[in-house]
């Protein structure tokens, strides 16, 4: 059997009310967590991208992404194979620098990072990191002992490198030329790795 592990999924919906908590009501009423959610519209604002990053093995993670393709608002499914994708999530970091050392050293430790302080107050200074998970996993560790007032994190995004998107799975001749008012077809699904 196949060993379960971290999936990113990628869904374009419809941009209208409700989509999102049907898209997560699929998934608990499957019995998975959604480890991150990410949600945005693209560049026609009468859609939105979800990516979806969830632990399950193949089998799965491909009647997930059948029965998200099964929904009426969602467009189009696919999962991201990890050596073809790039994943990136943003971390805002409140951390306590109560002198002139630890404002220092919280400093360094951000510009080896290529991180950005985007605020300072007398007493804290907000990092702003965009990376991979190991990345702003280590930043994390390593300023924690100054003291972390508070995280925010966005949540994995993901694209595919490279010519190859999300529309390949549905794309026909002006499908997606919005101008026309070109109906989509049925949403297509590309979830074997």
């Amino acid at each position: 059997m196949e060993e379960a592990e971290r999936r990113s999924l990628s869904v374009l919906v419809n941009n209208e009310a409700g989509v999102l908590s049907l898209v997560s009501r699929l998934f608990s009423r499957k019995g998975y967590n959604i480890e991150s959610l990410a949600v945005g519209t693209t560049d026609d604002p009468r859609v939105s991208r979800i990516t979806i990053e969830i632990v399950a093995d193949a089998p799965h993670a491909e009647l997930i992404c059948n029965q998200l393709c099964k929904l009426i608002p969602v467009r189009s499914v696919k999962m991201l194979k990890p050596e073809n994708s790039i994943r990136r999530e943003l971390v805002l970091l409140k951390v306590r620098a109560t002198d002139g050392e630890a404002c220092d050293r919280i400093i360094q430790i951000a510009n080896i990072f290529r991180a950005s302080i985007i605020d300072v107050s007398p007493t804290t200074l907000t990092i702003a990191l965009i990376g991979e998970e190991g990345k702003n996993e280590a930043i994390v560790d390593l300023v924690s002992k100054f003291g972390i007032l508070e995280l925010v994190r966005t949540g994995m995004v993901a694209i595919e490198r490279g010519t190859d998107t999300i529309y390949d799975v549905t794309k026909e001749k002006g499908e997606f030329d919005y101008g026309k008012n070109v109906l989509w077809r049925p949403a297509a699904v590309a979830c074997r790795p």
